[in-house]
């Protein structure tokens, strides 16, 4: 019977509050709130499926501890110092690593990998990105050879990628972003033994023409190019849509009962806070109604892939993926927001329904008064929830 009256306010609004205003019960709306709550959750269980991320080594919780720790690397120049000059931005700390030579025309630095490294395969990460700035203090003379190696399970067996032609361009005393693709036709292997399945150091090589004062900063090493929705590598977002979900519903009940018996009142009507409040969560089933529309839009999306380039929250670097996603999924987005007109058009009404059949008001004042109560509770909630 309790659902029953929780449909009927969908499909026959009028004879469903004439019920509700006879015995008024906090029943009913308690059910919508476990209902929302888990239409809530499946609506986001159908949007994160479709949600990939850029899955990095070392992991995004941990930042880039490869460049923020200087005992992890060995180079020709003796232990590198943490430099305070580093990239901003989500996955990137509060240093780099800094190398520098004296009179001396070459630098190499060595990072050995904890845990062997998988880039092969499918499942293989395929990118390796990092961030390069270089310091003259005699004038600016760029490199005539850099060279990555990719160190494999034993050290005699490696992956070598010539890097000179990046820096022929590019200039000192600004941070140069490269992106390397892993198993590419331009890798060459000075063993057939050198394997992309264990990855287990990282070496880069820098030599000049010439003698010179340099010094050379490192940030933001990543491994990645291997994408896992959402629910597979983070499980506990549903349990906190869950949360925010019990959260929305009742602050948005209680703010709207609340301001319901408020404005009625000053209406000069005689509300009784238990009726009030009651109106206001049956009105809500729109709630409900809206989490499961939206589940039928989010499964009309592509799959939408978040790049390191956009997760790590480097200022405009991550535009083109944004543009690209955004592209995508521009008019499922935009049906969801012809939904929340609609959710709010219709709460209004339920509203209005409640309060005219409650105080035998007009339905001019009604309207009026339900539709300043929701306003008011929209302004509220946007405070409150943000």
């Amino acid at each position: 019977m309790f659902a029953y009256g929780i449909f009927k306010v969908i499909y026959s609004p009028f004879k469903a509050f004439k019920e509700i205003l006879e015995k008024p019960k906090y029943i009913g709306p308690m059910l919508i709130m476990l209902l929302f709550v888990l239409a809530n959750i499946g609506s986001a269980y159908v949007f994160l499926s479709k949600a990939y991320l850029d899955q990095t080594v070392p992991i995004s919780s941990r930042l880039d501890e490869w460049t923020e720790n200087c005992t992890l690397w060995a180079s020709n120049v003796g232990t590198p110092e943490c430099s305070g000059d580093h990239i901003g931005g989500v996955f990137y700390g509060n240093s780099s690593i800094e190398f520098s030579i004296v009179n001396g025309s070459q630098i190499w630095m060595q990072l050995n990998i904890t845990d062997p490294l998988d880039c092969s395969g499918p499942e293989g990460y395929r990118n390796l990105s990092f961030r390069i700035k270089w310091n003259q203090t005699d004038g600016e003379v760029k490199p005539n050879n850099v060279t990555l190696y990719l160190f494999s399970t034993f050290p005699a067996d490696y992956f070598y990628y010539d890097l000179t032609e990046n820096f022929t361009e590019s200039n000192s005393n600004v941070w140069n972003n490269l992106t390397i693709p892993l198993g590419s036709e331009k890798w060459a292997n000075n063993s057939a033994y050198a394997s992309w399945g264990n990855i287990e150091s990282l070496m880069l090589e820098f030599t000049w023409p010439t003698n010179c004062n340099v010094t050379l900063l490192i940030d933001g090493l990543f491994f990645h190019g291997v994408f896992k929705s959402v629910m597979e590598s983070e499980g506990g977002y549903l349990f906190n849509y869950s949360l925010v979900a019990f959260m929305q519903f009742t602050i948005q009940w209680v703010v709207l009962g609340g301001l319901l018996y408020i404005i009625s009142k000053a209406f000069r009507a005689k509300p009784v806070w238990k009726t009030s409040l009651t109106i206001a969560g049956f009105a809500l089933i729109t709630l409900f109604v809206q989490a499961l529309a939206n589940a039928a839009a989010y499964a009309n999306l592509p799959a939408i892939r978040y790049p390191l380039e956009m997760l790590g929250g480097v200022p405009g670097e991550g535009q083109a993926a944004f543009n690209q996603i955004f592209e995508a999924t521009q008019l499922v987005f935009q049906i969801t927001g012809y939904i929340q007109i609609a959710i709010h058009i219709w709460t209004v009404f339920l509203c209005a329904i409640a309060v005219r059949l409650l105080f035998e008001f007009s339905w001019l004042k009604g309207f009026l008064i339900s539709a300043l109560t929701y306003l008011l509770s929209i302004l509220v909630m946007t405070f409150i929830m943000g």
